[in-house]
């Protein structure tokens, strides 16, 4: 199933705690809260774990990186034939820890349109969403590298960035959402996030250090949930 919009999207990366079982528990967690909360939640676990937690969690759950590479030789490379085989409803791409070439997003998404995979492109800029969306993608994943986990939101600390880069999308292509990333910490930065034009938004280290995930994604979750009533 592909994603939903409003969305809140969580990054496990590969942060201690986060593979295997205890992986899952965490999915489980986010499960909980969707359920609770009747938002949508969804999760990019370690690539080992993407089948498993795809079959054992009612959870929209994206591949966090693939490589543009047909099936054949390419040992250690990841493609689109096994992350969709894993069942996963979308992929990161581009990810400031995984970055890509332009010709490599180009075959990516259209890889994940074939496959009615969501395509996620992760960029940093006007001029790099602009290029990015000459490919159609399903969603763009606007951040600043540099406030991956710093509790620094653009919503807080350039809303006018925000501002010009949701126009730039709405103008460009419609069908494509946006979601905002690059530390988010709370549900005032969702909030800001949603109320600047986007779609959702997205973490990683603030869930997952959170001395209580549950509760910390509850906040997040209500944010959503009040964007969806006020639509």
């Amino acid at each position: 199933m592909a994603l939903e919009y409003p969305t809140f999207l969580i990054n496990f990366k590969r942060y201690e705690g986060t593979a295997g079982g205890d992986g899952l528990e965490l999915a489980k967690t986010i499960e909980t809260v969707q359920e609770r909360t009747d938002t949508s939640l969804a999760v990019a676990p370690q690539t080992p774990d993407l089948s498993r937690i795809a079959s054992e969690a009612d959870l929209r759950v994206v591949a966090q990186s693939v490589d543009a590479a047909e099936p054949g030789r390419g040992t250690g490379e990841i493609g689109l034939p096994a992350v969709d085989a894993a069942g996963a409803d979308g992929v990161l791409v581009n990810h400031p820890e995984s970055p890509q070439t332009l010709a490599d997003v180009e075959a990516i998404v259209g890889g994940c349109r074939e496959r009615g995979l969501e395509s996620i492109v992760c960029v940093d800029s006007v001029e790099m969403g602009r290029g990015a969306l000459a490919f159609d993608p399903d969603c763009l994943l606007f951040e600043n590298p540099d406030d991956i986990a710093t509790g620094r939101s653009l919503a807080e600390t350039a809303p006018e960035r925000v501002e010009t880069f949701v126009s730039m999308v709405r103008e460009e292509n419609v069908r494509t959402r946006l979601l905002l990333g690059g530390g988010i910490t709370t549900g005032v930065d969702v909030e800001a996030s949603l109320r600047l034009g986007a779609d959702g938004a997205g973490a990683a280290s603030a869930f997952v250090n959170a001395a209580d995930g549950e509760a910390w994604l509850a906040d997040i979750a209500e944010s959503l949930a009040d964007s969806s009533v006020q639509d």
